[in-house]
């Protein structure tokens, strides 16, 4: 006959229950009655929101009450934050999102937006914006701040070519104040219109390859290359001579700065206005002659 240790199984059988316990516990205080608990707070965070972006809590919360997944006051268990990241993530302005519950019935959503760059405004009558990673932003806002390309721009030129142009002036703190339009001639040249000054820069042709990482290294090294000669200029050639005393500047050529001088008009001839008020003057003494005369002759006849 099989003895049974008493003591022993009540040991293990007090072991097990205590660890079912801590296990129920652990469960509770993590994930709380969540059907009892509504939502009582919602935190929206965007980052760059003072910059160039779109985007701000508002919008945020009115995308979500269009497609009635705004969270405040609503069951903490009915809350799905990966609903509210796929909604938000359709929309043209957004980045990255990121949606997650806390214990104290917060919801918090951190929102990276992207930035535009540049507005595109070619001759086809195109209108949009490029965002700092090079993508197409439809144009339902506008903001005075960005640069604006005008001309003959494909939205395939665009990505490839004028997003790595605009990426150089704005990583300098001078021509990213200085230069507020990029205008791109038939022949695809490309004009810079400066903030000060009345004239146009002509910095030629950007280099074409087919290599995207070797296109954007090209055409970053030309310009720079343009930039830093025009920069001098600026300095040594400009500061002296007067700022308005060209219309338009070329750094197309490694070696010379060609520029053509404001040709300033003669204003036209305009004879003096007659004076009216002397040629009364003169009537009047006309005047006073002819009355002496006749008291003259009045004196004579007497």
């Amino acid at each position: 006959m099989m003895h049974i240790n008493w003591k022993k199984t009540l040991i293990v059988t007090l072991d097990i229950v205590l660890a079912v316990y801590l296990g129920l516990a652990m469960t509770s205080f993590n994930k709380p009655d969540e059907n009892a608990k509504l939502c009582t707070k919602v935190s929206i965070i965007i980052a760059d929101e003072n910059t160039n972006g779109f985007l701000s809590a508002k919008e945020i919360k009115k995308i979500l009450e269009k497609k009635k997944l705004y969270p405040l006051e609503k069951h903490m268990q009915s809350i799905n934050p990966r609903d509210i990241e796929e909604v938000l993530k359709t929309s043209s302005f957004v980045n990255t999102v990121q949606c997650y519950k806390t214990q104290n019935g917060h919801v918090c959503i951190n929102v990276t937006q992207r930035l535009p760059v540049v507005r595109i405004m070619s001759v086809k009558g195109d209108d949009y914006y490029l965002d700092d990673e090079g993508g197409i932003m439809p144009n339902s806002k506008y903001t005075s701040d960005l640069i604006i390309a005008t001309g003959y721009i494909t939205k395939d030129f665009a990505r490839h070519y004028l997003a790595s142009l605009t990426d150089v002036l704005m990583s300098n703190e001078f021509w990213k104040n200085q230069i507020v339009q990029i205008n791109i001639l038939p022949d695809l040249g490309v004009e810079l219109v400066p903030r000060v000054g009345e004239h146009i820069i002509f910095i030629g042709y950007l280099p074409q390859t087919k290599d995207e990482g070797m296109r954007k290294q090209l055409i970053t090294d030309y310009l720079t290359k343009k930039l830093e000669r025009l920069d001098k200029f600026y300095r040594y050639g400009l500061s002296a001579a007067g700022w308005n005393k060209y219309h338009y500047i070329s750094v197309e050529f490694d070696n010379q700065i060609i520029c053509k001088k404001t040709v300033k008009t003669m204003p036209a001839y305009t004879p003096p206005a007659v004076k009216t008020e002397e040629k009364k003057d003169s009537t009047a003494v006309s005047t006073e002659k002819k009355d002496s005369i006749k008291q003259d002759n009045n004196k004579k006849s007497v």
